[in-house]
């Protein structure tokens, strides 16, 4: 079975790049990654499990829906105005990310104008604070609320009655889910426009792009794996029906 899927992966992974700007397909859904500047070393996380985990991502959610999905993520800036071509944005560690007032400020005008920010992989009260600071360059007034377990998001697609904490590669082999001692239990909160539209999940205490990265291994549990891609499908599902 590892060797089928790693089979998959790589088939997958030699697929050439199909680009929306040649305008080959206008229904075409691509999975797009968020860049951005970082606070705490001099090149920030926002490339963390990157390529392996998006694509894999993309070939699950190809396999397990009749979205015509592009074979290749797109990387685009936070402040780009590229971004508006595109109703999902995936953002990781953001426990390092830092804002310009022109990144806030396109990422607000993105959001309210019906974007959708899938947001993951960052633990701990300290890295909640430093996120929370550049969150409020966006929304000034608006707040993060944990998201209920009865909304949409988790009924959209595949059903999801209990949110579980998806461990990273590193907590796996420490015989732990969580990453850091103060990073549990795992939260998904979300921003909320005027209307009650989701426009942002926010993943903290939890990993799941190591989960989709991981997920053709055989030292990564099944278990996490499967929810990690259930939650992330569920919210490209949300993100273009509402």
């Amino acid at each position: 079975m590892r060797t089928l899927w790693l089979l998959v992966i790589f088939v997958m992974l030699s697929v050439p790049t199909v680009s929306l700007d040649s305008d080959t397909d206008g229904n075409q859904f691509t999975f797009v990654r968020l860049e951005y500047g970082g606070q705490l070393t001099w090149r920030s996380s926002w490339r963390v499990d990157w390529p392996a985990s998006d694509r894999n991502f993309i070939w699950q959610l190809r396999k397990q829906t009749n979205i015509n999905v592009a074979p290749r993520e797109k990387i685009i800036k936070v402040g780009s105005s590229e971004l508006f071509d595109y109703p999902f944005a995936y953002m990781l560690e953001v426990g390092s990310l830092r804002l310009s007032q022109r990144d806030a400020e396109n990422l607000r005008e993105y959001l309210l104008r019906g974007g959708f920010i899938f947001i993951d992989d960052f633990h701990g009260e300290r890295e909640w604070r430093r996120f929370y600071n550049e969150f409020k360059k966006i929304f000034p007034k608006r707040e993060p609320i944990d998201i209920p377990i009865s909304h949409p998001i988790f009924r959209c697609f595949f059903k999801i009655d209990e949110l579980i904490q998806i461990p990273g590669l590193r907590s796996i082999f420490s015989g732990r889910t969580y990453e850091r001692f103060d990073g549990y239990p795992a939260y998904c909160r979300g921003v909320y426009d005027d209307r009650g539209r989701l426009m942002m999940m926010i993943n903290f205490n939890t990993d799941l792009g190591d989960a989709w990265e991981h997920a053709a291994e055989d030292y990564y549990p099944r278990e996490y794996s499967d929810m990690a891609l259930k939650m992330g499908i569920n919210a490209v599902i949300y993100a273009l029906t509402h």
